[in-house]
């Protein structure tokens, strides 16, 4: 889900793609139509998060696109209980704690413009805190279970999400997408709904996590100092957790990032963490986690049935 700091949940979320006859209950009005699979939507930056507009049940608001959070979330200060939700009482775990009192609500579709979603869930949980720091209208959070059946171009230069809906193999069921070039490609594992890429910092090998919600970098704190002295401290901020909760965390900049000999990244704003809770929750032992600052330095395409993500060269910008 998404965190000041950045967080991820363990939510459970069944969605099917289908054709629908009614108005289905989520539109994205300013979502431009390329054809019958894909959809491109606009997206603004608010402190490193990449909020649409969109309107579900004759509101209005934003969401943050988020692949840390399996599931699709609605702000309960906006979507109150009522009989057709169902209160579980579940708990849902975030990277530093945890949040109680998450209730599930069934909806009948979302649309994203012509591509269509049938019969899907949505956890309610409040997202108050979010609104009061990040001053906007945030109506919830649009996760892993939304995104996964298609092909996603999250294009940071020209500040819009591409959208194509993909067939069971992770095809794009139109192969006139894209007008720019792949520049390169790297396999990725799927842990749950995360994903998981194989790196380095120095000549160390690393395991990261990718969040789109990540407003800044982590990197575990027990790391070796092989990896650690590639992080350079100049501060300490206060980032709230998924319960709203604040924590003082050391922040600098992380040298020496890269994918593969061709694939690497010029110093990213990072922030020092325990990892532990996140880790043990997935039954993964990740060095950290790359957000914001990822996809600020590369224009990425993610294919999650695939496993494989996708470069884009950034245009040559003249001054």
């Amino acid at each position: 889900m998404y965190r000041s700091i950045q967080l991820i949940f363990t939510l459970l979320i069944s969605v099917m793609l289908h054709a629908t006859e009614a108005k289905p209950p989520i539109t994205f009005s300013k979502a431009e139509i390329l054809n019958a699979s894909t959809t491109r939507i606009p997206f603004k930056v608010v402190d490193q998060l990449i909020v649409v507009e969109a309107e579900l049940l004759d509101q209005i608001g934003n969401f943050i696109i988020d692949t840390g959070s399996e599931t699709l979330i609605l702000n309960s200060i906006h979507f109150k209980t009522t009989r057709k939700y169902f209160h579980k009482g579940n708990q849902r775990n975030g990277v530093h704690q945890s949040i109680d009192n998450v209730q599930e609500k069934h909806l009948e579709g979302l649309s994203i413009s012509e591509i269509n979603l049938k019969k899907l869930n949505a956890d309610i949980i409040d997202l108050s805190h979010i609104e009061k720091t990040k001053k906007m209208n945030l109506l919830g959070i649009i996760g892993y279970s939304i995104l996964k059946d298609f092909e996603i171009f999250i294009d940071m230069h020209l500040r819009q999400i591409t959208l194509t809906k993909t067939d069971k193999h992770g095809e794009r069921l139109s192969k006139k997408v894209y007008a720019e070039t792949i520049a390169d490609s790297i396999d990725f594992k799927l842990k749950k709904h995360t994903i998981i890429l194989s790196a380095f910092v120095g000549e160390k090998a690393v395991r990261f996590g990718l969040d789109t919600a990540a407003e800044y970098n982590q990197l575990n704190e027990n790391s070796d100092s092989e990896i650690l002295e590639y992080f350079y401290p100049r501060e300490t901020l206060k980032l709230t957790g998924a319960s709203g909760k604040k924590k003082k965390v050391l922040a600098g900049k992380l040298f020496r990032v890269k994918l593969s000999d061709s694939i690497y990244f010029g110093p990213m704003k990072t922030v020092l963490t325990n990892l532990k809770q996140m880790n043990n929750v997935f039954g993964a032992n990740l060095d950290g986690i790359l957000g914001f600052e990822f996809f600020s330095q590369k224009r990425t395409i993610i294919n999650y049935k695939k496993e494989k993500l996708y470069f884009i060269k950034s245009p040559i910008i003249k001054h």
